[in-house]
């Protein structure tokens, strides 16, 4: 009977958990070794990549705000998938990865380094029968004669042998291909190395900062001079990527990092000044070439020199390389005219504006509002070959708006796509500013500083939307004779003037009052009612005007008149616009303009202007009447310290897969025991990969060697197959 002690008891608990502990542990190696989680891991990372491809990296968050909606976008901010390559969950798989990929080499190298050195040499004349690729034949040759035929020849063909006595036999063992298994450890090898290179290069850095060292992203606005040290990386930051803005004349000593919730300050060891910035266009108006010529001082040396950084040709220097991203505008300043759109006012006045500030524009309709330059461009290429379809009229339908939103993207700015270089024309410079009033709400406008040629007609293109998710849409403000605005703004000014609308209602019933019909009085003054009565409805009544109030006018008309009504209606309205037009000169000191084709198209065009203008939603239009245009570079500025461990990884990875693909390793034996007088020989040969090409080395193979280990003797040949 045994009796057991509490000693002996814990002793045999404690190695039951140590046990149980080891097997555990064995467990996970072997699962995270294993090549189903490394595929894995793999096939997680291509989705991801998918996933960053598809879906644009490091956007501002109104823009996903205002693609996906406010549900969506809190999923998918959870998630970080509006920066994949930097969310913690896709750097733990590339850690598992590394982690895997390393237990998988350090578990499988050692065994494959020793099977290369080995030659397999505990075989037996029974085991070498059982091998599909085999051959045996007889000569009369001696043993050592045979072993040193065979021998040579299998060195002239590349192949390393051994030979080694046993059971009264000799075995010649050969080998050939042997490096394919490093196909297989630099392959692995690149894996790992590559991953450690994406991981050195990736943000990880910056992240360990703000978690360990206290830094905080930026948020709002101010002077980088004045950030304080918590938004601040330092020179000793391992690896980082930003961008820097310099307009020309103006010099930059640092980088912004964007984040998610606002920006990190990455000083520089170096300042760099941009004395000139150089583009050319292609035809189609797409930067063929755009260039930074910039002074470099070095902060330490307080030296200085020039360099020009271009597309693909990056500066280098102490280990940072700056790059030509882009360019955009640096602070064009410009020159305008604000029109009233509303009321009966016609009065002018000038602006200025600066791109990237703000302009006050005060005491417009009792709100005060303010400017903000958005954006310029000094030309624009069109394609003006557009079929008959004018994609810039404002239309308040959706499926309209939406085909011509469509076709404008496809157009407007920097050129057509599938466009003949004869129908694309510089339509010249274009302005895009917000309107933002009092409680914070804001507009976006695009207007064209010059007139453009649409369906036979020079138009001014003044672009409005209320919301950067959608496309502009475009009121057509027709050129009068001076290629100017004038006339339209002084045609609408007269239509929401009442007394104007009256004097233009009696003179209209004086000129289209018919001859020698009774009662004419009577006639002219029905006449002018009707005149004044279309033109105050075409003006409105602060909700609804032009077309829009014609259309909910006519509504109370019985259906069976409305045609008729709605034709005498607008033979009147037009008759009376062009009275107004004359009266609102004559009220200007200037003279009647000739009823010609001419004036007779303008005033049509004009007047389906001023009924899409209630639509423009904005109490001035402003022109642009001149501009000095300042450029700016934008550089993207990296320290990428795993660059060159991803070109080892690079390297490595293309010598293991030609080991792998190209490199095939072939074992052989041959088993040579003397026969009688003779010998006989006992081939067999195999191979990691069984292929066509196999076949046919082994069939020629096997040839050779039976010429040379039988010479001019004898040949018994016995082929088991």
């Amino acid at each position: 009977m045994d009796i057991k002690t509490d000693t002996d008891q814990a002793a045999d608990t404690g190695g039951i958990q140590i046990k149980t502990r080891q097997v555990w542990v064995a467990d996970a190696v072997e699962l995270l070794s294993s090549m189903r989680f490394a595929i894995s891991l793999l096939t997680l990372i291509a989705i991801a990549s998918v996933i960053g491809t598809v879906l644009k990296q490091n956007e501002p968050m109104p823009n996903y705000v205002n693609q996906f909606g406010p549900f969506w976008f809190e999923i998918f901010n959870k998630l970080s998938l509006y920066s994949v390559y930097s969310a913690w969950w896709f750097l733990l798989i590339m850690t598992f990865l590394v982690l895997s990929t390393s237990l998988c080499l350090i578990r499988n190298a050692p065994k494959m380094l020793k099977d290369m050195r080995s030659w397999r040499e505990n075989v037996r004349e029974q085991s070498l029968r059982n091998f599909h690729h085999k051959d045996e034949w007889r000569s009369s040759n001696t043993r050592p004669q045979v072993i040193a035929r065979l021998g040579a020849h299998l060195s002239r063909i590349g192949y390393k042998f051994k030979v080694v006595e046993k059971d009264g036999a000799s075995l010649l063992v050969a080998k050939q291909g042997a490096a394919n298994k490093w196909g297989y450890i630099f392959a692995h090898s690149a894996i790992v190395i590559i991953c450690i290179g994406g991981l050195l290069d990736s943000d990880m850095p910056v992240r360990f900062q703000q978690w360990f060292m206290g830094k905080v992203p930026f948020e709002g606005n101010g002077i980088i001079a004045n950030i304080p040290q918590q938004h601040r990386l330092s020179l000793a930051n391992p690896s980082y990527r930003g961008n820097t803005m310099i307009p020309e004349g103006s010099s930059s000593s640092t980088a912004i990092l964007p984040q998610a919730t606002g920006v990190l300050i990455q000083d520089l060891p170096f300042t760099i000044k941009l004395k000139k910035f150089t583009i050319d266009f292609y035809s189609t108006g797409m930067p063929k070439l755009f260039a930074s010529d910039v002074e470099v001082t070095d902060h330490e040396t307080g030296k200085s020199f020039a360099s020009t950084i271009k597309v693909n040709e990056p500066l280098i220097y102490k280990g940072i390389a700056v790059y030509q991203s882009s360019f955009e505008d640096g602070g064009s300043r410009l020159k305008l005219k604000a029109y009233p759109m509303s009321g009966a006012a016609n009065t002018t006045f000038d602006l200025a504006g600066e791109m990237g500030g703000s302009t006050p524009l005060p005491g417009m309709g009792g709100n005060d509002f303010t400017i903000e330059w958005s954006g310029f461009r000094p030309f624009n290429v069109e394609n003006m070959a557009r079929n008959g379809t004018d994609v810039r009229a404002v239309n308040t339908d959706q499926s309209f708006n939406e085909k011509l939103s469509a076709d404008l993207d496809k157009h407007l700015g920097s050129a057509a796509k599938n466009a003949n270089n004869k129908d694309l024309k510089n339509v010249g410079p274009s302005l895009q500013y917000k309107l933002r009033d009092k409680t914070g709400q804001a507009r976006e406008f695009h207007n064209y500083m010059q007139s453009i040629m649409i369906d036979g007609a020079y138009m001014f293109l003044a672009g409005t939307r209320d919301s950067p998710a959608e496309a502009f849409r475009y009121l057509r403000i027709p050129a009068d004779d001076d290629d100017t605005i004038k006339e339209w703004m002084r045609l609408r000014a007269a239509v929401n003037n009442p007394e104007l609308r009256e004097q233009a209602a009696k003179r209209y019933a004086v000129r289209a009052l018919p001859p020698n019909i009774d009662n004419p009085a009577q006639m002219q003054s029905q006449l002018s009612e009707s005149a004044k009565k279309s033109l105050s409805i075409f003006a409105g009544d602060g909700q609804q005007a032009g077309f829009v109030a014609i259309a909910k006018f006519l509504e109370n008309i019985p259906a069976a008149e409305q045609t008729k009504a709605a034709d005498v209606f607008m033979k009147i309205l037009n008759g009376s616009m062009w009275d107004l037009w004359a009266v609102a000169r004559e009220k200007d000191g200037l003279p009647e303009l000739a009823l010609n084709d001419k004036h007779a198209q303008f005033l049509q065009l004009a007047t389906g202007a001023i009924s899409d203008s209630s639509f423009y939603g904005a109490p001035v239009f402003l022109q642009m009447t001149g501009f000095e245009e300042v450029k700016a570079s934008v550089l993207q500025v990296t320290r990428s310290p795993g660059k060159k461990v991803v070109y080892l990884g690079c390297l490595f990875l293309v010598i293991g897969v030609f080991s792998m693909f190209y490199i095939r390793e072939r074992r052989l034996w041959i088993w040579i025991r003397d026969e009688g007088q003779g010998t006989h020989a006992l081939m067999a040969l195999s191979s990691q990969r069984k292929t066509l090409d196999f076949e046919k080395e082994f069939e020629q193979l096997k040839i050779h060697l039976r010429q040379s280990g039988v010479q001019n003797a004898e040949v018994k040949q016995q082929d088991t197959k």
